[in-house]
């Protein structure tokens, strides 16, 4: 049962961490038309994405609990790393949780916070719990390093330099191309 649970878990989080990825990447193209067609795209496929990304973020949180229950309770043996290390990171994909529920419950229901929240505060809370997602799929994630690592700093660079792009966007930095 244990080892089902574990290979479950990480099918899971081998699953989730890419639909973040692109929820937040499809976020950035959803509300900036001079992305063209990639716009058009995001429009169509991110709140679905999203929810989807969440259904699964959610299927890998239930999991992951029931696999670090079973860790801690010595029932299946300790991963290679340390003790302390493993429940920081269990730590850190729970903050990760947190975020990404709170995200969501002001999507769905704005109003049901004092003051109701606008797309920023709802997006501040996305893009913090892809932050803890992101560190705890390099911290925890180390039994897919050979996996997971190489491909994390490249794609984190292309999204650091998409968000760029659209803030110089946003801020009506003059382009290359010309008008007619």
């Amino acid at each position: 049962m244990s080892q089902l649970v574990w290979l479950l878990d990480r099918g899971a989080a081998l699953v989730t961490y890419p639909l973040l990825y692109l929820a937040v990447l499809t976020g950035v193209f959803y509300n900036t038309e001079s992305f063209g067609v990639l716009h058009e795209a995001a429009q169509r496929i991110h709140i679905e994405l999203s929810v989807f990304a969440m259904i699964v973020t959610l299927l890998h949180a239930g999991l992951g609990i029931l696999d670090a229950w079973f860790v801690v309770t010595g029932q299946v043996p300790a991963p290679a790393y340390s003790m302390p290390y493993f429940l920081g990171g269990v730590a850190v994909g729970a903050g990760a949780l947190l975020m990404l529920v709170v995200a969501v419950l002001g999507f769905t229901d704005a109003k049901r916070f004092q003051r109701p929240w606008g797309p920023r505060v709802v997006h501040s809370f996305a893009y913090a719990g892809f932050a803890f997602g992101t560190i705890h799929a390099a911290a925890i994630g180390t039994d897919l390093t050979g996996l997971v690592r190489p491909l994390l700093a490249p794609s984190l660079a292309f999204l650091v330099y998409v968000l760029l792009l659209r803030l110089l966007v946003l801020q009506g930095m003059p382009s290359n191309a010309t008008t007619s």
